[in-house]
């Protein structure tokens, strides 16, 4: 099976440009601490790639 990711909103969106804004809502994080398990897939890849100086990633293993 494929590998999981655990994304966890670290910093806050204030002063963020709306593309970084937007990312993060399309990862499904809303407030400072909130967490989201997706498939690791390229697409989820990219998108954490983009906000990278924002959350915190862990692998997991299934």
């Amino acid at each position: 099976m494929a590998n999981s990711l655990k994304i966890t909103l670290v910093r806050s969106l204030i002063g963020r440009p709306e593309i970084q804004r937007k990312t993060v809502k399309a990862l499904g994080l809303g407030k400072i601490g909130s967490s989201v398990t997706h498939n690791d897939t390229p697409d989820i890849r990219g998108k954490v790639a983009k906000v990278s100086h924002l959350v915190e990633v862990e692998e997991i293993a299934n």
